[in-house]
């Protein structure tokens, strides 16, 4: 039986540490990486389903997800970024 790899989206929070004067600031620092996390923060939130495989591009796996009864959109294939025949 063959083996497959799947890279998933998820959706994770973490928390930073950052010194500045405003609100404003740290943001701006945070999104530069002037950061530190906060040890054993993160945290997982839920699935990405709005970001996935483009079903224009899959159609034939959506087509096979849907005979499976996995619940597909018209845009993509919620969460999956990619997936391999590994074995």
């Amino acid at each position: 039986m063959p083996k497959f790899e799947i890279e998933q989206y998820e959706i994770h929070v973490a928390k930073y540490r950052i010194e500045a004067n405003t609100e404003a600031e740290a943001i701006q620092k945070l999104f530069d990486g002037e950061n530190e996390p906060v040890e054993n923060s993160l945290e997982y939130v839920e699935l990405a389903e709005d970001i996935g495989l483009p079903v224009d591009e899959y159609r034939e796996l959506a087509d096979e997800l849907r005979a499976l009864g996995v619940s597909i959109g018209h845009d993509v294939i919620p969460s999956i970024r990619s997936i391999e025949e590994i074995e």
